[in-house]
């Protein structure tokens, strides 16, 4: 499950005593800025937090799935993060596995099986 800007909101209001509606109006704000910094300065840090940052996506090829056919897909504007010391210290917790293990063919995969096909009727078996 994950957490909405409304559950936000709730647990910022009950642990400052601020009304709910004024909190709402500060996470939006903060959220609007964050917008508008990254439209114009293409580059936001936000200490112990970490960095968002607009970066361009080159042109690539690729296929559409449907028919197969090559299509250019354009370069375009992406905005990455990456995750501030603090936030990763807190996130990694040790022992935890970071990400789930890749599932290859040979190893979680069932071997398929070949299934004989079946005579068919009428014919004598061993003639």
């Amino acid at each position: 499950m994950s957490v909405t800007k409304n559950d936000m909101v709730i647990e910022i209001a009950k642990k400052t005593n601020v009304e709910q509606q004024k909190v709402k109006q500060i996470v939006q704000l903060t959220l609007d800025s964050i917008v508008d910094i990254l439209a114009t300065e293409k580059r936001i840090e936000l200490r112990n937090f970490g960095v968002f940052e607009v970066r361009e996506r080159k042109a690539r090829k690729a296929r559409n799935p449907r028919t197969g056919a090559e299509v250019m897909v354009p370069s375009k504007q992406v905005v990455t993060f990456k995750a501030g010391k603090i936030m990763e210290e807190k996130i990694d917790v040790p022992g935890a596995k970071s990400h789930p293990p890749a599932i290859t063919p040979s190893s979680s995969a069932p071997a398929p099986v070949s299934v004989p096909a079946a005579a068919p009727t009428g014919s004598s078996v061993g003639s």
